[in-house]
């Protein structure tokens, strides 16, 4: 692109794309926010490199940090990308950007927990869109992604078991641990961290119908050198709670279904050796993202950077 003079312009999403990478301090953590590859936004940074004619990032072992020039193309591309979201805003208006519709396919711990806050900012920008979630189980969610009933939808997995699928793209929302609950009245409950060896006689009270928990409980007993033994089958995380107030056993739960907390139960820690689950937002490969479903995945995000560390 030239203007009236003939002199050359830069390209404005490259611009943005320096933007998030020197306000991120990782091409990786921008590739996600942006939605591109780490590689597709090397490649155009190293285009408006060009375009400069000098470097513009300094690669380091951990992130990269701007060149004297980089940091002053960042200041005006963080003007231009701010004057670009007004103009968006204006013309959404116009031509409807805030309207429409968005399904969201979700599960039921994040549901109860995470998701509302999403919810509340989202509802607050976008009034006009509709709004509508679908909570399943985890094939049911995947089904109904590829199949199209769900615009974009939450996931989750765990280290020995990543979601990989071709015709779908995931960013990673956050990492979530796993706790223990015991009774307040349990000869454990005045500490905040016990190690699995320390539960090796208890009775587990565990979510029934093969929940993906009961795997998550049986690796880390194994790990810990015991089989756990099962006493109660629930078939929610309320019903667990409410089993472990009352001394029935002891149970293992990703920390978001605390979320609402029985006040007899206490929440233990199992420290660095707790397993650790990745929430994942997905959308399909092939599809081109409604300007809600970008909107919203933009907030997520945002969102999930803000409460950084009140799931670990």
């Amino acid at each position: 692109m030239v203007d009236e003079e003939g002199q050359d312009l830069f390209d404005v999403r490259r611009l943005a794309l320096l933007l998030e990478v020197v306000e991120q301090g990782s091409i990786t953590a921008a590739a996600e926010v942006m939605m591109y590859t780490p590689s597709a936004v090397s490649q155009q940074l190293r285009k408006l490199e060009q375009e400069v004619g000098q470097p513009l990032l300094n690669r380091r072992s951990r992130g990269v940090v701007p060149t004297e020039a980089g940091q002053v193309l960042a200041g005006h591309a963080r003007r231009i990308v701010q004057q670009m979201r007004a103009a968006r805003s204006d013309l959404g208006e116009i031509a409807g950007l805030k309207r429409g519709s968005l399904t969201v396919g979700t599960f039921p711990t994040l549901a109860g927990s995470f998701l509302p806050l999403v919810i509340r900012t989202f509802k607050k920008r976008y009034p006009a869109i509709s709004l509508s979630l679908r909570s399943a189980r985890f094939n049911e969610l995947v089904a109904d992604l590829q199949s199209g009933a769900t615009g974009l939808c939450l996931l989750w997995d765990y280290p020995w078991d990543r979601f990989l699928d071709e015709s779908i793209v995931v960013t990673e929302v956050f990492q979530e641990s796993t706790v223990i609950l015991v009774s307040r009245s349990h000869p454990l409950a005045d500490r905040e961290q016990v190690s699995m060896k320390d539960l090796r006689k208890e009775s587990w009270i565990v979510r029934a119908e093969a929940h993906p928990v009961v795997e998550v409980l049986q690796r880390s007993a194994q790990d810990a050198g015991f089989e756990p033994t099962i006493g109660f089958l629930a078939n929610d995380y309320q019903e667990v709670q409410a089993m472990v107030s009352v001394g029935m056993g002891v149970a293992m739960v990703p920390k978001t279904a605390m979320a609402l907390q029985h006040p007899d139960v206490k929440v233990l820690s199992l420290g660095s050796a707790a397993p650790l689950r990745r929430v994942l937002l997905a959308q399909r490969q092939d599809k081109v993202y409604a300007p809600a479903e970008v909107a919203f995945h933009s907030t997520l995000l945002e969102i999930a950077r803000e409460r950084a560390g009140d799931y670990i």
